[in-house]
C-alpha cells in the first residue's frame, strides 16, 4: 500500500499523529483512510474489536466505517470518502459565498442526530469533536466522520486542538465523557454563529454581558430573526456549563434543534451552492434475482428466495461441538431451528425471530443463513436497524457471501440511507459475479 502526501486530505497535514488519506478501492470507490501512529495501537486484538464496534454502526448522519487493516506496524481505518469538504472549509474558509442561516441550523441539527444515534447504539464517546469531523456527502448533507468514535490510541486520550477549547473537566481528568462531548458540539455552534473558531470563555462572558449579537457572523445580517438567534445562543451556553450535569443530552439537543429548522423543503446541495453527485451506476450493473428483489425493497420475493435456497450456503461454515454438546445441547437447538424454519415457511415472522433468536443466542452452531433469515424476518416487521445488524453479522461469518451485502442493501434502504443501499448493493453484484468466474 502506497501513501503520498498528495493524497492527504485531513487538515491536520503529514506530521499529524493520524493522518487521514484519499484512497481507491479496486471497484473504484472512493475512501478515506486514517492511518494511525505506529504507537498509538500495539495490541492488535484491541484495534480489532474497536474497529468492530465502530463497524457495526450504519447511519445517514455517518461517514461509516467500511472496514480496517492490521498488519505488521500498520494500523489503518477505511471509511466512506465524503466529496465535499469539512465543515471548517465551509466556515471558516469559504471562497465565493458564507454558509447560509438554513445550513448552518442543519449542520447542528443533523450532528445532534448523529450523536443521538451513536449514544442509542452504545457509542456515546467521541474524541475531539470539532468542525473538521464534520463532512459534506455528495448531496451536500453534513455528516459526522466515523473516525472521531475510535479513540486515537489505547489510552483514550484524544483532545489535540487548542486546550482553549476542551472541556473543563477533561483539564482534571483527562478522560472524555458523554457530558464533554456535548460541551464540544457547544463549540461547534458557536462557530456555526460566527464563522469563527472563539473560545467558550470569551463567548459566555458576551453572552452574559446580553452582547450575544456581537457573536453573529456578520454576513449573516438580515438573514435570521432575533429570535432564532437568541435560541441558537441559548442552546450553545447550555451546552457551555462548566458543570457536567447541567448540560443536555443528544436526545434534547435534537428536540430543541428540529423546531428552529428553516427551508426544510430545500435540498442542502442547493442550500451549498455545489453541484449534486454523480448517480450511482447500480443501474448499470446485470442483478441477480435477489440482488432484483433487494434493490426494489421485494420483501415476499426476497422470502421466496431465501426459502428456496435453503441452507446451502451455510456449507463450509466451521461448527465444532464437543460431544456434550451433542448430547446435552443439540437436540434443542435443532428444535429450534425446525420450528423457525417452519414459521418462516409459513410466513409467521414474529414466531421466526423468537426461534431462531434461541437458535443463535445458544452458540453451539454458526449459521449466516439462520442470520439472513431472521435479517428478513425483521425487516417484514419494520425493524431495520436490528435486520441491518443481522445481515452484518451474516458477512462477518462469510466474508465473500453475496446474499449477506443484498440483505444489507435493503436493511439500508429501509433505514433511508439510499446511498449506501446502492454503494453496498453494487459489491454483492460484484462479489457474485466474481465467484461466477471461479466456477
Amino acid at each position: 500500500m502506497r501513501f503520498s502526501a498528495d493524497h492527504i486530505v485531513s487538515e491536520h497535514g503529514e506530521k499529524a499523529p493520524n493522518v487521514v488519506y484519499r484512497g481507491t478501492l479496486d471497484d473504484g470507490r472512493q475512501v478515506a483512510v486514517k492511518r494511525f501512529n505506529k504507537s498509538a495501537w500495539p495490541d492488535t486484538r484491541q484495534f480489532l474489536e474497536e474497529a468492530r464496534a465502530v463497524g457495526q454502526l450504519r447511519s445517514e448522519r455517518l461517514a461509516n466505517l467500511i472496514g480496517c487493516c492490521f498488519e505488521g506496524d500498520e494500523r489503518l481505518l477505511v471509511a466512506e470518502f465524503m466529496p465535499n469538504e469539512t465543515l471548517a472549509k465551509h466556515l471558516f474558509h469559504w471562497d465565493s459565498q458564507p454558509m447560509k442561516w438554513a445550513m448552518r441550523l442543519r449542520v447542528a441539527l443533523y450532528l445532534a442526530q448523529a450523536l443521538e444515534y451513536c449514544s442509542s447504539r452504545g457509542r456515546a464517546l467521541y474524541h475531539d469533536l470539532n468542525a473538521y469531523r464534520v463532512l459534506f456527502d455528495q448531496d451536500g448533507n453534513p455528516r459526522l466522520s466515523c473516525f472521531g468514535l475510535m479513540k486515537n490510541s489505547r489510552d483514550g486520550k484524544s483532545y489535540s486542538t487548542n486546550l482553549a477549547f476542551t472541556p473543563p473537566e477533561y483539564m482534571r481528568t483527562g478522560r472524555v465523557t458523554p457530558e464533554s462531548v456535548v460541551y464540544s458540539f457547544g463549540t461547534l455552534v458557536l462557530d456555526l454563529l460566527s464563522g469563527k473558531h472563539i473560545p467558550p470563555s470569551h463567548a459566555l462572558d458576551l453572552i452574559r454581558g446580553k452582547n450575544f449579537l456581537m457573536l453573529m457572523d456578520s454576513c449573516l445580517e438580515g438573514h435570521f430573526s432575533n429570535d432564532d438567534g437568541t435560541e441558537l445562543v441559548r442552546l450553545a451556553s447550555r451546552c457551555l456549563q462548566h458543570e457536567p450535569r447541567e448540560r443536555p443530552n443528544a436526545k434534547s439537543l435534537v428536540t430543541a434543534l428540529t423546531s428552529l429548522q428553516k427551508e426544510t423543503e430545500v435540498p442542502s446541495y442547493e442550500l451549498m451552492n455545489i453541484p449534486r453527485g454523480n448517480p450511482s451506476s447500480i443501474q448499470q450493473l446485470s442483478l441477480t434475482p435477489l440482488g432484483e428483489a433487494c434493490s426494489r425493497m421485494d420483501l415476499t420475493a426476497i422470502h421466496e428466495i431465501l426459502d428456496k435456497v435453503g441452507y446451502k450456503d451455510d456449507e463450509g461454515i466451521a461448527n465444532e461441538l464437543s460431544f456434550q454438546m451433542w448430547t446435552d445441547q443439540m437436540q434443542e437447538t435443532l428444535n429450534s431451528k425446525k420450528h423457525g424454519d417452519s414459521a418462516f415457511r409459513g410466513k409467521d415472522f414474529t414466531t421466526a425471530i423468537d426461534y431462531y433468536t434461541q437458535f443463535i443466542d445458544g452458540g453451539t452452531m454458526i449459521s449466516p443463513t439462520m442470520f439472513a433469515r431472521r435479517c428478513l424476518s425483521y425487516l417484514m416487521n419494520d425493524m431495520p436497524q436490528q435486520a441491518l445488524g443481522d445481515a452484518m453479522q451474516a458477512q462477518v461469518i462469510s466474508p465473500e457471501w453475496s446474499t449477506a451485502y443484498y440483505l444489507q442493501a435493503a436493511a439500508l434502504r429501509a433505514l433511508g440511507m439510499e446511498t449506501d443501499a446502492q454503494e453496498t448493493l453494487k459489491d454483492g453484484t460484484l462479489l457474485e459475479a466474481k465467484k461466477n468466474r471461479r466456477n
